[in-house]
């Protein structure tokens, strides 16, 4: 059963609300990747502060994951994945980007309306396998949508500008429905865009599943998607510390219980174009932990690790399987 959607909060506030802190070094990718302030939440909100503009910007704001981590270690609240967004529109487009959202936005427009009752909207990496996308709606029972809105969300990882019309056929057809979402940046959107909505991470509602769970053990290591997970901590924190206590697995969780991304993929490398992405995370996030088996809730996760380890590498969905 669907529950609610994460209960509303206050309204996020803007980089001006920098005290500098510098809590979200802590959780941070980039800091972690580059050891730059610069390279930083903390340094684009302070940089903006003093009127630095996006191009003056465009290192650091390419190399970002919008992982998420930044935004509930932030005490002020400010939004910083948005902002980060919010600057790449600024940046001067990219042609190979542009291609691909332009391939993407045409596949939606020839999608047919979707069924009644809850969706999935399953994304291109799952939509390139169709056996595991068929495995998940059986699990799930939920039909997958044509239009999955993967244009979208490759215009917010890229920082495409989302025409009006098209945004608001993609959101007329799924407004107050329950939705399963792979795709964690554009969960993170549609939280906002649809409040009625009943909307979950692929993984939770994968997670919430007994036959799954039974099958996770304590050699197991799983591994969060850090977008969905962020997007509504608070709530997901329980989910996981259930999951954890339950099954006895290791989750890529630090102390500050913020999910650690496996890839460190930035502007540059939005995981719909690149082959491999940043695998140096990935070595950082197993390094001296030795798994029999490794689960993940994202394919993209699952392809950035098997090139990694030696270990089996899985998609929650294929424990049904294993």
């Amino acid at each position: 059963m669907f529950g609610p959607s994460a209960k509303a909060v206050g309204p996020r506030r803007d980089y001006t609300a920098c005290n500098g802190c510098g809590l979200c070094f802590l959780v941070c990718p980039m800091w972690r990747g580059h050891r730059d302030p610069r390279f930083t939440p903390q340094g684009l909100a302070k940089a903006l502060q003093c009127g630095a503009t996006a191009s003056a910007l465009a290192a650091p704001l390419d190399a970002c994951s919008l992982c998420g981590a930044c935004d509930p270690v932030c005490p002020e609240s400010i939004d910083l994945s948005q902002m980060v967004m919010d600057l790449r529109l600024a940046l001067p487009r990219r042609p190979d980007i542009d291609s691909r959202h332009a391939k993407l936005a045409q596949l939606a427009g020839c999608a047919a309306p979707p069924p009644a009752g809850a969706l999935l909207l399953p994304g291109p990496d799952l939509r390139a396998e169709p056996a595991l996308l068929a495995r998940v709606q059986a699990l799930l029972g939920h039909p997958g949508a044509e239009d999955d809105g993967a244009d979208i969300a490759l215009a917010l990882e890229a920082g495409i500008e989302i025409p009006r019309a098209r945004r608001r056929r993609f959101l007329d057809r799924l407004d107050g429905r329950a939705l399963v979402v792979a795709d964690g940046l554009l969960l993170r959107q549609l939280r906002r865009w649809l409040p009625a909505a009943r909307l979950r991470s692929l993984g939770e509602a994968l997670g919430n599943l007994v036959a799954l769970r039974r099958r996770l053990t304590g050699a197991d290591f799983y591994v969060i998607e850090a977008r969905a997970y962020h997007a509504d901590h608070e709530r997901l924190v329980g989910h996981y510390d259930r999951l954890r206590t339950e099954t006895g697995c290791g989750i890529n969780l630090d102390l500050q219980r913020m999910a650690i991304p496996v890839a460190a993929r930035g502007r540059s490398h939005p995981p719909e174009l690149a082959a491999g992405g940043d695998t140096t995370q990935a070595r950082w996030l197993l390094q001296g932990r030795t798994p029999s088996r490794i689960v993940v809730e994202s394919l993209a996760d699952r392809a950035a690790i098997a090139r990694i380890c030696d270990v089996p590498v899985l998609h929650l969905a294929e424990l049904a399987e294993a």
